[in-house]
């Protein structure tokens, strides 16, 4: 079976209104091994003055390699989400972000099927999906880039909403990418879950959740954009490590999805002590 790396997300930042390259240097004094960085299409206020962490897709990606390569942190995964279900919106998106991560030579994309049209049908979203991801999958094969499917929206809220996705274009570009703090706030079973997708997990997304949050929102909500500290929710870490040891058949890295740098420091720590 596969080693487990501990990797930080860089929305642990957004809260500290500062740049990427930003984010970049206090993941690696952490300690932390891997990094997430998100990207975006387009250009985008709030980054371009410097105060928020994704990276236009439109700058030379090797901004993003050599801050990391500059820091001494490897790249886990590009965070692109977007709508699947609207091509207009997230076609070309994925597509350019699977062909800067095969520049700077990153394996894995996430992404999952978004906030529906108010027009469309399910069937018809399912379609719609299907021609974005199909697409993708022909860009990310040659390349050998992994797409990561997240549980994050309303079709993808169950273990059979995801398969239903996964199953919708037959491609070994396409994996999952199980974020367990969604996965506990849609009110499914995290554990059951993870061993169902286990064989074709491509990354995780280490999000735990806190008692408060999950009194207010589980079972009425699909997902969150960052949980607390892991360690400091209710999510069982060992129980997770011990799946992903057990049956991924790959590396998988867990990628910190928190709120705040104390909290990235604070999962950290957990994790490391853990998984010695």
């Amino acid at each position: 079976m596969g080693n487990i790396y501990v990797g930080l997300n860089t929305e642990f930042s957004r809260s500290s209104d500062k740049p990427f390259e930003w984010a970049v240097e206090k993941t690696a004094e952490m300690g932390y091994e891997y990094i997430e960085p998100m990207v975006h299409f387009g250009r985008e206020l709030m980054s371009e003055a410097g105060y928020f962490h994704t990276v236009s897709m439109f700058d030379d990606p090797y901004r993003i390699k050599e801050a990391c390569d500059k820091a001494g942190l490897k790249i886990s995964a590009l965070q692109a989400h977007g709508p699947l279900g609207r091509p207009e919106v997230h076609g070309e998106y994925i597509k350019m972000a699977i062909r800067v991560a095969a520049e700077i030579g990153v394996t894995v994309i996430n992404t999952d099927e978004g906030i529906k049209a108010k027009w469309t049908t399910e069937e018809e979203d399912h379609v719609l999906i299907k021609y974005t991801l199909q697409e993708a999958a022909f860009v990310a094969e040659r390349r050998g880039v992994l797409i990561g499917l997240e549980p994050h929206a309303q079709y993808s809220r169950t273990p059979d909403g995801l398969d239903r996705l996964y199953n919708l274009v037959d491609s070994p570009a396409i994996g999952i990418n199980l974020d367990t703090g969604n996965a506990y706030l849609a009110g499914q079973d995290v554990y059951k879950w993870l061993e169902r997708v286990a064989e074709r997990l491509v990354h995780l997304h280490a999000k735990d959740i806190s008692v408060e949050h999950s009194d207010a929102e589980r079972g009425k909500v699909t997902g969150t954009p960052v949980g607390c500290a892991c360690g400091g929710g209710v999510i069982d870490w060992t129980r997770v490590i011990e799946i992903v040891r057990k049956k991924t058949p790959r590396d998988i890295v867990f990628s910190v999805e928190c709120g705040t740098p104390d909290q990235a420091r604070s999962s950290l720590k957990h994790l490391k002590e853990l998984l010695r």
